[in-house]
């Protein structure tokens, strides 16, 4: 009888996800290769040339991936000839190895998750708990796929039921435009199709699991009407002209998986997630002989690209400019940035509004007039690092606190990633602000920008403290300009036309 020790477990799991933190898979490198190689758009290309120089240096220095180093899901298979050595529940395994993954002295990994969710949400400290799926098998083994989500590909997560005759298709293809940019494409798209609600999302989320092979699929010709799925959503998505980042280009999913099941002849139940730029899953499997060490990837495994911000890149003062001198800047624009800017997400926005709500005075050293906010919770740094990786978070969650910022301290540019709504392009205007974006999925590669950091307000707040950078040149895009032209409006348009084979008229 096969006998796992709870130390094996918990090392495994910890070794694990440690691995996934700072290497792709192969097979994820390999495809954002071949899409890097074929995109003609040179904002896209510019923007997966970032990804994949990122994705190579954690890969040599063992640091995370992205900024955002997910909440842990865990799929677990054990056989029922398996005895255990532990008095833990397996979901408290679980979470141990998370602990220890996520407290690595030489790599520590950023703690995102909340408790009281729809209360004081309080940073749990750890990044536990994570989400555990267990399962009992036939067999002597204990067999493990565990994953780290980023929370913005996670919240782009969609679920419907169809009536049977309606097409998941046209569902799909009306849903993915909606999702914007926050899930930094290119990545996979999971869909689950059949059983319940519940099983449905389950199903998309375990769909994302599965390596990426979809030329090899159109090589040998589909099996299954959900391997037909795959290939007729690949093709329409990237029809859309979405690219990568949101900025228009040929490739906006490397793969699309779909996994189905029985379902109730009055349901079709429907469940989309997207797994973004920052795709990080490994599988091992336990047979009681001691601890799993996953072996290091070759990195012959990642290209070698000669990525540097381009020669036609404009360099920018940051503690020089006023209104007057950002009027000039467009949407598709390449920038440099050096200087000092102030951080902040969703938890220092909504102080810093209440403040200003209630006629407070901003904490010492929170000044915005005429300066800039990166929207960003940073991973503690390591050795001689001024911080760690350090990309950027979804804009959109802050559309609603950009008036009044706008409005009342003086800031005058945002940076983030992702496309703006309505209402703050239309703040972004009537302020003559600017919003940048950089690359998300490149937080190592951005991170050697900033040269030094210091918490200015809320250190309570952890990740979501507001910060000081310094910063030398940072490279960024402009995405909204003063007049409220946004890029991410235009290239997805214009991209889509051309893939269409409609000549492309320039504004």
């Amino acid at each position: 009888m096969t006998v796992i020790k709870e130390d094996d477990f918990i090392q495994s799991v910890q070794n694990a996800l440690q691995y996934i933190s700072y290497y792709h898979p192969p097979d994820f490198v390999h495809a954002l290769h071949q899409a890097w190689q074929r995109e003609q758009s040179p904002a896209a290309k510019d923007a997966m040339a970032q990804i994949l120089v990122n994705s190579r240096l954690c890969a040599e220095g063992h640091r995370p991936i992205c900024q955002d180093t997910g909440i842990v899901t865990a799929f677990i298979e054990v056989g029922m000839e398996v005895r255990w050595d532990t008095r833990r529940s397996l979901e408290e395994l679980v979470d141990e190895g998370v602990r220890r993954a996520w407290r690595d002295p030489d790599n520590p990994l950023r703690a995102s998750i909340v408790a009281d969710p729809d209360g004081a949400r309080t940073n749990t400290g750890d990044n536990t708990p994570a989400v555990t799926w267990t399962k009992l098998v036939p067999g002597d083994r204990v067999s493990v796929t565990v994953a780290a989500k980023g929370g913005g590909s996670e919240n782009k997560a969609r679920y419907t039921i169809l009536n049977p005759s309606d097409s998941v298709v046209d569902w799909v293809l009306d849903v993915v435009p909606t999702l914007g940019a926050g899930w930094c494409p290119p990545g996979i798209l999971g869909i689950g199709i059949g059983g319940t609600a519940e099983k449905a999302m389950l199903l998309a989320k375990q769909s994302l699991l599965a390596p990426i092979d979809l030329h090899e699929l159109r090589e040998r010709g589909p099996a299954s009407r959900a391997e037909e799925l795959r290939l007729e959503l690949y093709d329409r998505v990237n029809a859309l002209g979405i690219g990568a980042q949101g900025l228009g280009g040929l490739t906006t999913v490397l793969d699309v998986k779909v996994l189905d099941y029985p379902t109730h002849a009055a349901s079709k139940p429907v469940g989309l997630i997207p797994n973004c730029a920052a795709t990080r899953h490994l599988h091992f499997e336990l047979d009681g002989s001691g601890a799993v060490w996953p072996e290091p990837p070759s990195l012959d495994d990642w290209p070698v690209i000669d990525w540097a911000p381009g020669e036609q890149s404009r360099r920018v003062d940051l503690d020089k400019l006023d209104r007057d001198a950002i009027a000039d800047w467009r949407p598709g624009e390449t920038l440099l940035l050096s200087g000092h800017l102030l951080t902040g997400r969703d938890a220092a926005h909504k102080r810093i509004v209440e403040c200003l709500d209630k006629g407070e005075p901003l904490p010492d050293g929170l000044d915005f007039r005429n300066r800039f906010i990166y929207y960003v919770g940073p991973v503690d740094p390591v050795g001689d690092e001024a911080v760690g990786p350090a990309g950027p978070t979804t804009a959109t969650r802050m559309d609603k606190f950009t008036e009044p910022l706008l409005a009342r301290t003086g800031l005058i540019g945002m940076i983030g990633k992702a496309e703006r709504g309505p209402a703050a392009i239309e703040a972004i205007r009537k302020y003559g602000a600017v919003y940048l974006i950089a690359t998300g999925g490149a937080a190592y590669l951005v991170s050697r920008a900033i040269r030094s950091a210091r918490v200015v307000a809320w250190p309570e707040l952890g990740m979501e403290a507001v910060y000081e950078f310094e910063v030398r040149d940072m490279p960024v895009t402009v995405a909204v300009d003063s007049r409220g032209e946004s890029v991410h409006e235009r290239g997805p348009r214009e991209w889509r036309a051309r893939i269409a084979g409609i000549p492309v008229v320039s504004a």
